[in-house]
Parts: C-alpha cells; sequence; structure tokens
C-alpha cells in the first residue's frame, strides 16, 4: 500500500511540476511576444515592460559591436520604422525554477534577420528578460 501512495504521490507532483513549466512558458511567450510586438509596431515602449531596468543587450549589427544597456535597443527601434512583416519563431525556452533562456527566430525585421537567446528571471512571481544576446544573419 505505501508503493501505491508513493507512486501516486510521485505522478501527482510530476503532474503539477508540468502544469507549472507550461504556466512559465506560456508566461516567457508572452514576454517575448512583447518584445516583438514592439519590433513589428516600431515602439519601445510596447516592448519595455518585457525587460528589467538594467537589462543588457549584446550583438553585432552593421558590422558593430552593439553592447551595454537595453536602452541601446530601444533607442535603435525609436530610430527605425516600424517592421509589420517581422516575423517569429520561438525556437527553444528553457526553465530552471526562477531562470529561464528562450531563442528566437526573427525575420523581416527591416530586411535583417536575426537568433536572439534571451535569459529571464522569474521576479516575484513574474517572468523579465535581463539579457538579450543576437547574432544578425
Amino acid at each position: 500500500m505505501n508503493n501505491i501512495t508513493s507512486n501516486n504521490l510521485a505522478q501527482e507532483t510530476e503532474a503539477v511540476e508540468s502544469a507549472n513549466e507550461q504556466k512559465d512558458s506560456e508566461a516567457i511567450s508572452s514576454i517575448i511576444q512583447l518584445y516583438a510586438e514592439g519590433g513589428r509596431k516600431g515602439d519601445a515602449a510596447v516592448m519595455k515592460p518585457a525587460f528589467r531596468d538594467n537589462a543588457t543587450i549584446h550583438g553585432y549589427i552593421g558590422g558593430g559591436l552593439l553592447a551595454g544597456p537595453i536602452e541601446l535597443l530601444f533607442g535603435w527601434v525609436a530610430d527605425n520604422p516600424p517592421a509589420p512583416d517581422l516575423q517569429t519563431n520561438i525556437v527553444n525556452i528553457d526553465i530552471a525554477e526562477t531562470v529561464a533562456t528562450a531563442r528566437l527566430e526573427t525575420t523581416d525585421w527591416l530586411g535583417f534577420r536575426f537568433t536572439d537567446q534571451f535569459t529571464l528571471l522569474k521576479e516575484d512571481g513574474a517572468w523579465i528578460i535581463v539579457s538579450k544576446v543576437f547574432h544578425t544573419h
């Protein structure tokens, strides 16, 4: 009887963990979509809530390194037109309790194709991007 109870408890625990991971994955996807929507609209204010105030960005664009505070991304978005044809695909989300990574493939962002790697932190129960590292194809 103890073996059956132990197995049931393990199955229930696994089901709860799976449900929690699914909720986290959906929340992370929503955060990533805020970023993408800001690009589509050409409006940094739309994407800003997805990022922690002290988030960072690193990557190469136009042959030069873009590295520093996330405000560099917001400035780039503000200086460029909207990208209404921007297409995104979240390739992977990897969650470990309160930290996660997400890989996003982006095409048609003003003629650019990007691979973005986001690092996220679960802070006070909500996911937020703390860093964006990207490659321009």
